[in-house]
């Protein structure tokens, strides 16, 4: 009775979830043992001796509080930007979306990890069964999350509440791998500090811009939606087009929409571009458009194209890979 209780609240959930994120888990029975010693970890956690593995705890999501393990052993993520924090901080994820998977930043760790993909759609009940999760992270307002917590505990997560940086440390209080968090943070930054400089000279005065063309226009990308926004915008500090600049950084929002008419107003003297993943649409209709072909940039030869999926993304493991790129464009656009 206990099993066809649990497949059918899955199933309720699996019906029910949008594409961005659903889960579910397994319910754990937690005992602490309150006079166990603690010791630190070579990567980051901390124990408490016997029972820690089993030891609940209260995490502050975005939906409230909620009650996790202590040291979650089988992590299912349906955020998909939200794994790549789980590879850098070496928490196992047993189950993730396809998009995740597909990431060339972090595809071969969860493969050696024999992390599930679990599709673009909500996964079925089977699935879930079969990867026994403690854990599971949904975005805020994922549909069926109360019949999810009545069988395991649910971690909600606001998109773009939080820069990475802060994410990072939020991941590792969630996975007891704060000291981890922090050495990340430390090492990237240093790292920041040493390019910088090199990065600021090449440029000098000169603008960048992040564009993404689709059928009917282009997409303008900021300080806080990937792309290499994050290292471009907010680690270098470099300028955008004074209308980028205002639409798609200080408005907040990460992003605008144009049309092509009006494409040398966003368009940068040096740009980083790739065709929109979002849908179907032919990017040929606006990189073979003559307003295109004519932008300063182009003729320069200081068009660098990034990965259309892949880059799309901006957890730690993806900034890494995007920011040997990204030095290296721009600094060969010095030449």
């Amino acid at each position: 009775m206990m099993a066809l209780v649990f497949m059918l609240i899955l199933s309720a959930c699996g019906q029910s979830a949008s594409n961005t994120a659903k889960d579910g888990a397994e319910k754990t029975t937690v005992s602490s043992d309150a006079g166990s010693k603690t010791s630190n970890n070579s990567d980051g956690t901390t124990d408490t001796g016997a029972g820690a593995e089993d030891e609940m705890v209260s995490f502050q999501s975005d939906a409230g509080e909620v009650k996790v393990p202590k040291n979650p052993k089988r992590i299912v993520d349906l955020t998909a930007f939200s794994t790549g924090y789980f590879v850098a901080l070496d928490a196992p994820v047993v189950g993730a979306t396809t998009g995740a998977m597909n990431n060339k930043y972090i595809k071969e760790q969860l493969a050696a990890q024999g992390t599930a993909d679990l599709g673009d759609q909500p996964p079925t009940p089977e699935q879930l069964l079969a990867l026994k999760p403690d854990l599971f992270i949904v975005y805020t307002g994922t549909e069926g999350i109360d019949k999810l917590s009545q069988i395991a505990p649910v971690v909600q997560i606001e998109y773009g509440k939080r820069n990475y940086k802060d994410l990072m440390l939020e991941m590792g209080k969630l996975t007891n791998r704060e000291e981890a968090a922090k050495a990340w943070i430390s090492k990237w930054e240093a790292q920041i500090n040493e390019l910088k400089p090199k990065v600021e000279a090449a440029v000098g005065n000169r603008t960048v811009s992040i564009l993404n063309p689709y059928d009917k226009g282009l997409y303008v990308f900021g300080h806080n939606y990937g792309r290499g926004g994050e290292i471009i915008y907010g680690e270098f500090g470099l300028k955008a087009p004074t209308k980028a600049q205002a639409e798609a950084i200080d408005s907040g929002t990460g992003w605008a929409s144009i049309s092509i008419e009006v494409l040398p107003d966003y368009a940068g003297d040096i740009i980083f571009t790739s065709p929109w993943s979002g849908d179907t649409s032919d990017s040929k209709k606006i990189y073979e458009n003559k307003l295109w072909k004519n932008l300063p940039a182009v003729k320069a030869n200081h068009v660098f194209q990034l990965d259309p999926s892949s880059d799309t993304y901006n957890d730690p493991v993806s900034l890494e890979g995007q920011l040997k790129f990204i030095t290296d464009s721009l600094l060969s656009a010095s030449k």
